[in-house]
């Protein structure tokens, strides 16, 4: 068998969520207490958003300090299923937010709330700067990692927001339509839920023991058919132990047999680098492979 040689190193977020918590926190507070001073949906929208955000800080925070945690007897993976777990809930505390943003924008409609658009308009704009400033903090990590890109796209999600609020505030200002504040708020509301779908997707798919959408399966199984003294693989899966590690098991058929250990340091070592797969486990088999039970066809 061929094991994961060394602990990837990953980069310590423990500052990021640190600096977003205590960032969103604090506007919370601001924002929402301008919300109920004005009138303004908008602005009381985007505060309960920035609410859910704060949680979704912590839960993403929280499943991180997992994921660094040394495997238990209990838990031979680790703990690292709890970032897929956290983009999930991310995920869902966006669509839900979005949902109730729509539903009382709906509400609204029939009797428009008078704001007070100047006061709306900067408040928000402060609330463009806390939103774009968290959610740079995970601009590295959004590409390889579901849980930060989860932050990353809930921060980016209030930014859009607050983009909205002013917006809203401007054209009241201008023309004394208090309809756009309701209006505003469902547009973005949908464009956000939108975006959000795939997050969702990813990470439901990865929580069910899928494929990484970024990996190609194929191209795997034919690189290891292609291994030298290798005539058949079979019994290949992969999946995510984390947002950010990839596990491997398959069956290689050598009729000649291995040639030992360095065979399988170096297939270990190429899958790592070639496709980001760092556990992988691999069974050698001598003889034709027909005699595996799992040889084919592949078990559902």
């Amino acid at each position: 068998m061929a094991h994961e040689h060394g602990t990837p190193v990953l980069r310590d977020l423990t500052p990021a969520f640190r600096w977003a918590v205590v960032l969103n926190s604090g506007f919370v507070l601001i924002e929402a207490g301008f919300g109920f001073s004005t009138g303004s949906l908008a602005l009381l929208a985007d505060a309960a958003h920035e609410l859910t955000d704060v949680a979704g800080l912590l839960m993403a925070w929280g499943a991180a300090t997992l994921l660094r945690r040394r495997p238990t007897p209990r838990h031979t993976y680790g703990l690292g299923r709890a970032t897929i777990l956290a983009a999930l809930g991310n995920a869902i505390a966006i669509l839900v937010g979005v949902g109730a943003i729509v539903w009382e924008a709906i509400q609204r409609f029939g009797e428009p709330t008078p704001v007070v658009a100047g006061t709306v308009l900067w408040v928000a704009a402060v609330g463009i700067a806390v939103n774009a400033a968290t959610a740079v903090l995970f601009l590295r990590d959004r590409h390889t990692d579901l849980n930060a890109r989860g932050v990353f796209q809930h921060m980016a999600a209030d930014a859009a927001v607050s983009v909205g609020v002013v917006v809203s505030a401007v054209i009241i200002l201008a023309t004394g339509w208090f309809v756009v504040d309701p209006l505003t708020a469902i547009v973005v509301s949908i464009l956000i839920g939108w975006s959000t779908f795939d997050l969702l997707r990813s990470a439901i798919h990865l929580s069910l023991d899928g494929v990484p959408l970024e990996l190609d399966k194929a191209a795997v199984e034919r690189w290891l058919r292609a291994l030298p003294g290798v005539s058949d693989a079979h019994d290949l899966h992969i999946w995510s132990l984390s947002t950010t590690s990839i596990a491997l098991t398959v069956h290689l058929v050598m009729p000649d047999g291995s040639t030992g250990n360095d065979f399988l340091d170096q297939v270990a070592d190429e899958l790592e680098h070639g496709f980001n797969i760092r556990h992988s486990t691999i069974q050698i088999e001598n003889g034709s492979g027909s005699a595996c039970r799992l040889a084919s066809p592949e078990v559902p």
